[in-house]
């Protein structure tokens, strides 16, 4: 009897998509904040990481969750895991309800009740 292996802890990440030119790939940029080891000092320090999207979801600006996975390529040590807030040059994802046919467009004309 061999005991059921356990999957090792899977650390998630928050970033912005920096590249979407690329197949099933994109590039993501996390941002840190580390303190200075000498001087009182707070840094932010920023790391590129190559992720795995397999349905081409995320766009350009988009802020996304991503995983740590096993290796998928040379240098793809992530997968997406959802997109948590669309960019605003983004294009829309079908299914969900789009922000501007909820609003009326501004250019529209007031409307005016004048019964006279």
């Amino acid at each position: 009897m061999t005991a059921p292996q356990v999957r090792g802890i899977r650390r998630t990440r928050i970033g912005i998509v920096t590249s979407d030119k690329m197949q099933k790939t994109r590039v993501v940029r996390v941002e840190r904040l580390s303190r200075h080891g000498r001087y009182p000092r707070t840094l932010r320090l920023r790391t590129s990481f190559k992720v795995h999207d397999e349905g081409n979801e995320s766009h350009l600006g988009d802020l996304v969750e991503i995983m740590e996975t096993r290796p998928l390529s040379k240098e793809k040590r992530f997968r997406l895991v959802k997109v948590l807030q669309r960019a605003s040059t983004a294009p829309p994802v079908p299914g969900e309800p789009s922000e501007a046919s909820a609003r009326p467009p501004e250019d529209a004309p007031p409307s005016t009740s004048d019964a006279g």
